[in-house]
């Protein structure tokens, strides 16, 4: 049993019905209802921890050829990312990291402002000592994808329950009975909790301390802007959080408002575009005043060192998890799905992904991850 119905959760559910296993997939809400509901989503394999460098490079792989497998067009736009490094500090920082993704085959690289003003040309070049550039990477469509895994899943065999919430998860003997639904009681041997920024409460059930906390996150979009942009890369501005790219014929823009409280407040607001306004107006002064025509808000499910909860629990049997993604979790969940198949059919998975085990904490063995929004 899968609990989740967002990108993570479809990803797995058609993983695991590929490989023959029965799946019943649980959503409270509607498919992509939460976190996964976000108009557009980036996806790349710079970061600077090796484990998310692989999830992403891989799951990369998965996107391009998402049409023949598991089927259906996810509007991918492969127009790399573009991260802006206002000093020599972050640039030192960011060569290290761009040898280590090269040798894992990610084609990444240092670039100086003047081709980084020609890729983007909207930033202001004075602020900033050099970029790093990823050609391969770029942005999709979340819904779609979840779209696509669970269409191919069913196909499979899978089923699928919406308006379905958890409400116990029976536990006797060490390992897992049963799971107590809105919708009545289902008897299951495994679990698996990808229920994103609520997945607390999930491993509360079960006695699991999986320490993730809901922070709103919200975008803007532009109108139709004249003369219409051109195709630029996810550029972020490394020192503030901004990010902006392409989005229909406007612009989205975002940025990490260090002032959210925890909550799992979802509605949008203007409270943060201030913000957004004022660091515009340093990274790239003629959207500063750009106009805001619409916004979406949605929820972060950020753990305590901003990386992923992966694996399988040692102290109940069969309670596999895979969420806390801290903003990642769209980036990485084709090659998630792979390693939670893996996992509970007893194969070695790819890559290690024991560093990423939800005990980490209690072991003070936090995984550090610079490249982060």
């Amino acid at each position: 049993m899968i609990v989740g119905g967002g990108v993570i959760g479809s990803s797995v559910a058609f993983h695991l019905a590929e490989a023959g296993v029965g799946v019943l997939l649980l959503e409270r809400d509607a498919l992509a209802s939460g976190s996964s509901g976000k108009p557009i989503g980036g996806v790349r394999a710079q970061f600077s921890d090796p484990l998310n460098v692989a999830l992403g490079a891989r799951s990369l792989t998965r996107y391009a050829d998402f049409a023949s497998r598991p089927g259906g067009d996810i509007g991918l736009r492969r127009v790399g990312y573009l991260f802006l490094l206002p000093t020599d500090a972050d640039v030192e920082l960011f060569r290290h990291s761009v040898a280590m993704q090269n040798a894992q085959g990610v084609p990444s690289r240092i670039i100086d402002m003047d081709e980084a003003l020609r890729l983007c040309p909207y930033i202001d070049r004075s602020r900033y000592a050099a970029a790093a550039y990823s050609p391969e990477d770029g942005w999709a469509y979340p819904e779609r994808v979840v779209a696509g895994y669970v269409t191919a899943a069913q196909r499979l065999g899978a089923q699928v329950r919406t308006g379905c919430a958890v409400e116990e998860i029976v536990v006797a003997n060490g390992g897992i009975t049963a799971v107590v639904t809105s919708r009545g009681t289902v008897s299951t041997g495994a679990v698996v909790c990808s229920t994103g920024a609520w997945s607390e409460r999930i491993g509360q059930m079960v006695g699991v301390d999986l320490p993730v906390v809901p922070v709103r996150r919200q975008i803007a979009f532009s109108p139709p802007l004249s003369p219409r942009p051109p195709v630029i890369p996810f550029t972020i501005d490394f020192g503030t959080t901004l990010y902006f790219h392409n989005a229909g014929e406007g612009l989205l823009m975002g940025i990490a408002d260090p002032a959210q409280a925890v909550g799992f407040e979802r509605g949008y607001d203007e409270t943060w575009l201030p913000l957004l306004h004022d660091s515009a107006a340093r990274c790239c002064p003629s959207l500063a005043d750009m106009e805001v025509e619409r916004g979406w808000a949605g929820l972060y499910e950020m753990t305590p060192d901003h990386n992923a909860l992966l694996g399988e629990a040692a102290s109940v049997d069969r309670f596999l998890y895979a969420t806390g993604f801290s903003g990642h979790g769209f980036v990485q969940a084709p090659a998630v799905g792979e390693v939670v198949r893996d996992l509970y059919t007893g194969r070695a998975p790819f890559v290690d992904v024991s560093p990423f085990s939800a005990d980490r904490f209690s072991r003070s063995a936090a995984v550090s991850e610079a490249n982060i929004i």
